[in-house]
């Protein structure tokens, strides 16, 4: 028997400044900031024993806040003691997760925001599509230099009916 899809919840993102990210993911992508920035220990505290669980003992402390999409996705930010940049930032041939995607109708606007933020356009804008539908995306990073995509249609929308026939 096929499994029922799940939901999404959220994605956890290690970031260098905690309250500049809280700025950019909130002013620039309009998140909405549910939980304001708050500091952890690594101490007997159920939060202080969840961390020490997932990273192990000697973490130290961590700052964290918590943010959601207009489709009520979580953006859990972090910023660990002692954090550093990767050696390179969309390492694609490592596995595990090199990006994620965010939708807005309007992504040449919100791209612009996010180079006069201080982020980066990765590539040109590309249509999906040119002569059928006016599905875009294009590859930024944030001012961290956190790779994401945008898209201009939704995912189910961009891939149905075979995207790369």
């Amino acid at each position: 028997m096929t499994p029922t899809p799940r939901s999404f919840s959220h994605i956890g993102l290690s970031v260098p400044d905690l309250d500049k990210a809280i700025e950019f993911y909130s002013d620039i992508l309009g998140f909405y900031v549910i939980m304001e920035a708050t500091k952890i220990i690594e101490d007997d505290s159920d939060i202080g024993q969840m961390c020490t669980d997932v990273f192990g003992a000697g973490w130290g402390s961590l700052r964290i806040a918590h943010l959601a999409t207009a489709d009520r996705i979580g953006f859990e930010l972090f910023e660990f003691e002692g954090n550093s940049e990767p050696e390179q930032n969309l390492d694609f041939r490592k596995h595990g997760t090199f990006h994620f995607a965010i939708q807005d109708p309007n992504l040449e606007d919100l791209l612009a925001k996010i180079v006069a933020a201080g982020g980066k356009q990765r590539m040109p804008v590309r249509t999906y599509f040119p002569d059928e539908k006016p599905y875009r995306m294009v590859y930024v990073e944030d001012p961290f230099g956190i790779v994401f995509e945008l898209y201009s249609h939704s995912y189910e929308l961009t891939y149905s009916a075979g995207a790369y026939a």
